[in-house]
């Protein structure tokens, strides 16, 4: 698989990143806004061609352990699915995090709650980033805004899993799932050989050498003192990951008054909102989030103190804006502005809202 330029789907481009980065396996279940991924799975046949393994599973409970068994193994598995799909997945990830097994999850967001409708929504962010399921745990979480984003964010996908053992989920919903744009591939990379696995993942149930104790992969510790002790390492880990792992993007905002904030599709809006603004004569900037766990607590916290206000743009109740207002400690006005059940606002809105909000 040569590197070309192609006119893709979002979910394409996700499926397409999964053989070209080397991955094992994949294991899913289809649901709308993001059957694509299995459906162009199934049409390259990259069993025929790299070895791997494409199943649909018979629910997203299956599909889940799934990938817990083969990426037990330090194998690259992977899986996707949208909002209901994920949350029937919430149990099986906190067994992963808590295992400390890699593997990549995409989540092409709909608008909910219940099973609500095929439409985008951005209204998981709540359960992406604070934990779908028990326990103390973090996904590390990557917002695409962009056909391009889905592709190169697969294989930064895997290099993060694997140096943190940690599930690793890519967020992003209907709109940029099913819209198409020009999409840059890459040189395929070969998977691991056996040799290269042991290497990259010492802890996998790959067989047991002669020269070291058996790895065992749970999640379960009887012993509360030890527990705590793994806990505590766990944190640690987050920690690391908020320290050397924060991504976003800033446009217009070293002379902006005014900031937008806004992840994925919702940031697509912004940019052309702060367009309009700048022709108007108004100091408009937005900071797009790329990790919205770790979230870019410092750059707003940064912004905070020279801004004049900031907009949260969601397509949601509002959940993005807690942590911006955790991360600003009050030091200027923030407002939310989003539309729900699938309905993507316009740029004239936003800004309106922007107008109306916080600047008045």
């Amino acid at each position: 698989m040569a590197k070309e330029l192609k006119l893709m789907k979002g979910n394409e481009a996700i499926a397409r990143a999964m053989i070209a980065s080397g991955t094992d396996g994949y294991f899913g279940y289809p649901i709308t806004p993001q059957s694509e991924v299995m459906e162009t799975l199934m049409a390259e046949k990259p069993w025929e061609t790299t070895g791997m393994v494409v199943l649909q599973a018979e629910s997203e409970l299956a599909s889940i352990n799934m990938v817990y068994g083969g990426a037990a193994t330090g194998k690259k598995v992977a899986t996707s699915s949208s909002s209901p799909g994920i949350s029937l997945m919430c149990e099986g990830l906190t067994y992963l995090a808590g295992a400390e097994i890699p593997c990549v999850v995409m989540n092409a967001m709909r608008g909910g709650p219940g099973l609500g409708t095929i439409q985008p929504a951005q209204s998981d962010y709540f359960q992406s980033t604070k934990g779908g399921g028990h326990g103390d745990y973090q996904l590390y979480v990557m917002a695409p805004a962009s056909v391009q984003e889905m592709y190169d964010f697969v294989f930064d996908a895997w290099d993060i899993a694997f140096k943190y053992r940690n599930p690793v989920l890519i967020l992003t919903d209907g709109a940029i799932g099913q819209c198409m744009e020009k999409c840059y591939t890459r040189d395929y990379v070969p998977r691991w050989t056996d040799e290269e696995r042991r290497e990259k993942a010492p802890w996998g149930t790959w067989g047991k050498p002669a020269n070291r104790e058996r790895n065992i992969i749970t999640s379960l510790e009887l012993e509360s003192s030890r527990q705590e002790v793994f806990n505590q390492k766990l944190q640690k880990k987050y920690a690391q990951m908020k320290e050397e792992e924060v991504r976003y993007e800033m446009l217009n905002c070293d002379d902006a008054d005014y900031i937008f904030v806004a992840y994925g599709t919702s940031s697509r809006i912004c940019m052309k909102s702060m367009e309009i603004a700048r022709a108007k004569g108004l100091k408009v900037g937005l900071l797009r989030p790329i990790t919205l766990y770790p979230f870019p607590s410092k750059q707003v916290a940064e912004l905070a103190k020279k801004a004049k206000g900031m907009l949260c743009v969601e397509m949601s109740a509002g959940q993005m804006v807690e942590d911006v207002k955790l991360a600003a400690n009050c030091q200027i006005p923030i407002e939310h502005y989003g539309r729900f059940g699938g309905i993507i606002p316009t740029p004239e809105e936003v800004l309106e809202a922007m107008e109306q909000k916080i600047i008045k």
